[in-house]
């Protein structure tokens, strides 16, 4: 019985962690939108990148992809994770999570 509550409670955990990748990645992308609507279109991507990695802790940062688009007034983000296999920042799964976010481009005066 105790190797069948052994596997229960890791197949949770790594359910745990699947989610709050998710909720990572879309955090990332509602923060890289925010500072990419406020940065000058040309220093636009960097901005995004900045804010985008800024809260992620390290067991995320290193495979995190942040890419920023704008297109008729309207600036789109879109941050990618990779899933932790048990312990974040060790051995991650060949898939990622996407999280994206849009907001309408801040008016220049």
């Amino acid at each position: 019985m105790t190797p069948l509550i052994i596997v229960t409670l890791v197949l949770l955990w790594q359910f745990v962690l699947v989610g709050y990748t998710f909720t990572l990645a879309g955090n990332a992308a509602d923060e890289a939108v925010r500072a990419g609507t406020a940065a000058h279109p040309g220093e636009r991507q960097a901005a995004c990148e900045q804010a985008g990695l800024d809260k992620l802790s390290d067991a995320w940062k290193g495979g995190a992809q942040v890419n920023c688009t704008t297109g008729g007034g309207y600036v789109k983000s879109s941050v990618s994770l990779k899933v932790p296999v048990l312990f974040p920042g060790a051995v991650a799964f060949p898939f990622t999570v996407t999280g994206s976010a849009g907001a309408v481009e801040e008016a220049k005066n």
